[in-house]
Parts: C-alpha cells; structure tokens; sequence
C-alpha cells in the first residue's frame, strides 16, 4: 500500500488511499496497536496531512470500518438461481474469504473497533448484520418472514458471525468442513423450528424438494439419516398435527 513517493492528489482520492492504508494496517493489527505515524508512512504522506484528512485516528478508523463493512455486506450478495443450499455455500465461501483477508480488521469490525467502541462502529456491525439477514430472506423468498422463520435466520448470522471470530483463534478445524457446517446449521435450525411450526414446515419442505441428492442440503439428509435407526421412536400423538 505504500507509495514510495508522494505525488498530488485529489481530496477524495487521498481520502480514498489514507483508508485503504488504514483498512490494511487494522486488518492485520489491532487498531489500538496502528499509530498515525504509521498510518502517513504507509501513505508516503506527513503526519500532520493525515489530520488535514481526518480529525484523527477514531475518524479514519469509522471511515475504514465503513468501506470494511460494506464489502462484507456485499459478500452476502448471490444470484436467485439454483438450489439454496449451493447458494449459501457459495455466501459461505466469501465470507470467509473477507474473514481470512482482513483477520483482525474483522474481529475490529464485529467486536465494535478500538476499546469503547463506538455508536457508529456499532451502526455499521448492525448494518452487516441487517444486509446478510435480508439476502437471506429474499432467497427463501418469503416476501413477508414469520416471526420463527426472523428468529431463525438471525440466530444463524449471529452464528456464522462467531463462529468465524472462534476461527481465526487459531484455525482448528479446516475451512471448507466450517463452511459446509454453518449451512448444515442453517437447515438444521429452520428444521428445528418446522417441527413447531406449520409455516416453517411449508417453507422448509419446499427447500428440501429442489435440493438435489447431492447437494450440501441433501448431503445433510444422508448424514442425518445415519442416526435415524438409533433414534426413540416419537409416538404419534406427541406430533403437531400437522406432521402427522
């Protein structure tokens, strides 16, 4: 990211490179850890023409955080064609690209920033969080979501969410197993939920039917299917009626 030489550059165009100098330092350091001084020498600027920019570093930070979390919210962004499952593998597989690239920029991003945080820090999390929870939604396609189906979808982003943070703690299981589990999970706790709910039992059985044996939703089904042998069988009478 550095310059080498300083040259003129437009205000936004200066503002555009502090950021991208500021959004790679934070991703690969805490940024109670990135100085100003690092920041302009990484910019090949003084520091006193970082403040020209940013009042100071809280400032370029939100501003990094901004660009950070608009490209993980596009990381959620996937065509409407095909199966769900393939499509939220393929969501899976972005996300924890972004996960991987900016390390502690994400762990910045989703634990609110430098120490205190802040309320703009903390808008632009429940921003991400609100982008991938509508994607979701739109793919279910589910103009107006049940109450069990919003509970669902936003315990699984928080999920996804910590699961990449516990990640990054050393990368204990492999990428792409994690990546096809948070789908597993998705399914697992809409099922969870369809046994409750006739709603949910609709949508889900609808999901099911376009999922192709070999699939990460059908491969679910066949791992499931596993345990179905061992498992009590449920009396009849303890079933909502609808699954009867």
């Amino acid at each position: 990211m550095t310059t080498g030489v300083r040259r003129r550059m437009g205000v936004d165009e200066r503002r555009a490179q502090l950021i991208g100098v500021a959004l790679e330092l934070f991703s690969h350091r805490s940024p109670d850890e990135v100085s100003i001084d690092e920041i302009a020498a990484a910019a090949g600027i003084s520091r006193p023409l970082v403040y020209h920019y940013f009042p100071g570093k809280r400032s370029l930070y939100e501003a990094a955080l901004k660009r950070a979390a608009d490209e993980l919210s596009r990381r959620f962004l996937e065509a409407h064609e095909g199966p769900l499952g393939a499509r939220l593998i393929r969501v899976m597989h972005r996300f924890f690209d972004f996960v991987e690239e900016h390390g502690q920029g994400f762990s910045a991003l989703m634990r609110g920033g430098p120490a205190g945080g802040s309320s703009t820090a903390n808008a632009l999390v429940d921003g991400v969080r609100q982008a991938a929870y509508e994607q979701i939604i739109a793919h279910l396609g589910v103009p107006s979501p049940p109450a069990r189906l919003e509970l669902v979808v936003r315990s699984w982003v928080s999920l996804a969410e910590s699961t990449a943070l516990l990640w990054l703690d050393g990368k204990h299981v492999p990428r792409a197993e994690l990546e096809l589990q948070l789908v597993h999970d998705f399914a697992a706790l809409a099922s969870v939920s369809a046994a409750y709910d006739q709603e949910m039992a609709g949508i889900m059985l609808r999901v099911f039917a376009q999922e192709p044996s070999d699939g990460p939703l059908g491969e679910l089904l066949t791992r499931l299917s596993v345990l179905a042998p061992a498992a009590p069988a449920v009396p009849s009478q303890r079933l909502p009626q609808f699954l009867r």
